[in-house]
């Protein structure tokens, strides 16, 4: 699956709901772009683990999970979960 994911894809939930968008794969996770960063994670890169792709269907690469469950699976570069609140 690792293959098939590439550099500016969507990344979306399984409801279909934007996550962010690939800046490109670091091992085993999914590296995204800061640009998409909001909130308290603003101006950082987040983490998805390869093992959230559900898929992938055309340039999207569906998790998953919903998209607000997604956003509470990511990882901090150290691999680390991210604390969200």
């Amino acid at each position: 699956m690792t293959g098939k994911v590439q550099e500016n894809m969507e990344v979306i939930g399984a409801d279909g709901v934007h996550v962010g968008t690939v800046d490109r794969i670091e091992g085993r996770r999914i590296k995204l772009k800061k640009s998409d960063a909001f909130g308290h994670h603003e101006g950082h890169h987040h983490y998805i683990e390869m093992g959230f792709v559900a898929g992938v269907e055309g340039s999207k690469v569906r998790l998953s999970a919903n998209a607000d469950v997604a956003v509470t699976l990511e990882e901090e570069p150290s691999g680390r979960p991210v604390r969200l609140g």
